[in-house]
């Protein structure tokens, strides 16, 4: 453990993927390393490896806000499922003549190298600090939480039918794909709900709400297994729902989330790392590079670029949602299976899956940030350094406490305003605790605590940072081209080619906002018209009186409520932790 954290800080020095650090030093410590550990029980592997997949499914689906994939749920569901298949079968009729395997023999390695590793998505996105634009972003995000069940369909099937020599009955396959998924989808959305009441209802000390959403993570996936579905599907699933309600303590349950999800990534790959015998891979390292080379520049390509014709994304968003087809600890954990019915070919399985894994890390895993600046699909998001508090507050779901360090020069020191949400509890001054009216205005070294929908703390980041990085936060978060609030919506269209709906045309921006929420539009209210994001700046007299515009790329698709419009208040949901994405 120390050493894949030692070996962390030289692979963000270096620039290389964490997950091929950690599978390398895995191979370091096996029996061929200097460490000389001699490791191969695949039955342990698979035990770990369900362990960690299900911590790091649970917080894929944690960090998923519904409100915004929603464009992007059918594409992902579409390459989550057709997709996966495609691909099985595609990157399965390379293997038969690459390796000389039977038919049944090559579409089961398709099978197992043919889902998107979540792990490897969810972690090299957001260790690397990539901010993708949002459809891209949720597209991936969902596929890849979603694809290992059909993926764990297929191989299991597939072995059984190996196993039994070709007599297994094809309807109990289907059936037991059927099972799988309904029993996964039902149990996950159940044990979501009872989780996230659990949480909000139990009365535990503190610190043990981070503890029972994890260990409530890994109880649904596993009663979910028992019982004949996905756990893989389930557990995310229980993600999602908890996720995306009101949750107490929502902040330390993320942030022991974070922590275990390290430990699962770095746990469940040194074990890969030590269970692969180095020398054995030479037997089959030609073949296998040919199919990882066949299955990144064909296979998966092709089967994206099918998937979401329909779709109407651009090529751009496409080749680069065809290149993140990360191939991760699932490929490996997927080729224990056959290892642990002892199939003929069971071994070749596991090292060419293991081969694919490692290309997929080094070529994909190393070219993501590259790849999303030259296609334009990465936002340039600079998360600004602060030091934030947050305090759970019992008894209450709509509020907690926040607190800042008032950095020098910082933008509410400038004159920026505190939104109205935001409401000032204390100042603490010189080690002095004062009251918000006694303390008058902030100033510089000050700490202010204010109570704040547990969705909007984010918001507040760019107003306490450091100047320049609190600049670059403003402009990403409240718009970097500001205009008037008395202009109309056809002069906006017009000046910034934006297509606006006939019927708002003759609106002006600040009649736009008022018609849109009930009551007084605040600060960092955005509405989302066409490729355009509107976000309130400032208010005169309760109306809208400055506009911050954010442009999308163009012929980028929004959805929205007809006639094309859409507007959210901060904080009105749990779903909003995160900052936008466009």
């Amino acid at each position: 453990m120390l050493a894949g954290i030692a070996s962390s800080l030289l692979a963000r020095r270096f620039g290389a993927p964490l997950l091929l650090v950690f599978l390398a030093l895995g191979m370091l410590l096996g029996e061929e390393g200097p460490g000389g550990i001699a490791f191969a029980n695949y039955q342990a592997t698979f035990l770990i490896g369900s362990l960690a997949l299900a911590v790091i499914l649970f917080d894929g689906g944690l960090r998923t806000r519904l409100a915004e994939v929603g464009s992007a749920l059918a594409p992902a569901a579409t390459l989550a499922t057709v997709g996966v298949v495609l691909t099985a079968g595609l990157t399965g009729l390379a293997a038969i003549p690459l390796l000389g395997l039977a038919p049944a023999e090559g579409l089961l390695l398709g099978a197992i190298v043919a889902s998107t590793d979540a792990a490897a998505v969810f972690f090299l996105l957001r260790a690397g600090g990539l901010h993708l634009r949002r459809r891209v972003g949720a597209t991936l995000e969902v596929e890849s939480g979603s694809n290992d069940p059909v993926a764990v369909f297929l191989t299991l099937g597939l072995t059984a039918w190996i196993a039994s020599e070709g007599t297994t009955d094809a309807s109990g396959f289907l059936v037991n794909l059927v099972q799988q998924a309904g029993l996964g989808a039902a149990l996950g959305l159940a044990g979501g709900w009872l989780l996230a009441h659990a949480l909000n209802r139990l009365d535990l000390p503190g610190g043990l709400h981070p503890l029972l959403a994890l260990s409530g993570a890994v109880t649904v996936f596993a009663f979910t297994a028992l019982l004949g579905g996905s756990g893989f599907l389930a557990v995310y699933l229980a993600g999602l729902v908890v996720g995306n309600r009101p949750v107490r303590a929502y902040a330390s349950v993320v942030s022991v989330q974070d922590a275990a999800t390290w430990l699962a990534q770095l746990m469940m790959f040194l074990v890969l790392g030590l269970l692969v015998t180095p020398s054995r891979l030479l037997d089959a390292l030609l073949p296998a590079l040919a199919l990882a080379a066949f299955l990144m520049f064909v296979a998966r390509p092709v089967t994206v670029a099918l998937c979401l014709l329909p779709f109407r994304y651009s090529k751009r968003e496409t080749v680069y949602i065809a290149w993140v087809g990360l191939r991760g600890a699932v490929g490996i954990f997927l080729a224990s299976i056959p290892m642990l019915v002892q199939l003929p070919q069971a071994e070749l399985y596991f090292n060419v899956a293991f081969v694919v894994v490692l290309s997929s890390l080094l070529v994909q895993g190393w070219s993501l940030g590259w790849l999303a600046g030259r296609l334009d699909v990465a936002l340039p998001r600079r998360a600004p350094p602060f030091r934030r508090v947050e305090l759970d507050l019992p008894g209450q779901l709509e509020q907690e406490m926040v607190g800042y360090r008032v950095a020098p020069g910082s933008a509410v020191l400038r004159g920026a305003p505190v939104p109205a949400w935001a409401r000032p509890s204390l100042v603490v001054r010189r080690g002095r605790v004062l009251d918000p009216a006694d303390a008058d205005r902030l100033q510089a070294e000050d700490y202010a605590y204010f109570l704040a929908p547990p969705g909007s703390v984010s918001r507040l980041d760019w107003l306490f940072a450091e100047p320049e990085d609190a600049r670059a936060a403003a402009h990403e978060l409240i718009g970097a081209t500001s205009v008037r609030g008395s202009l109309h919506l056809r002069t906006l269209g017009r000046h910034f080619h934006v297509e606006i709906p006939v019927q708002l045309a003759d609106l002006t921006l600040a009649e736009l906002f008022a018609a849109h929420f009930d009551d007084a539009p605040h600060i960092g209210d955005r509405i989302e018209v066409g490729i355009a994001t509107l976000v309130v700046q400032s208010i005169a007299d309760e109306r809208v009186s400055r506009v911050g515009l954010l442009l999308g790329p163009p012929g980028e698709l929004r959805l929205g409520l007809p006639p094309g419009m859409r507007g959210r208040r901060l904080g009105r949901r749990r779903a909003e932790a995160a900052p936008d994405r466009d």
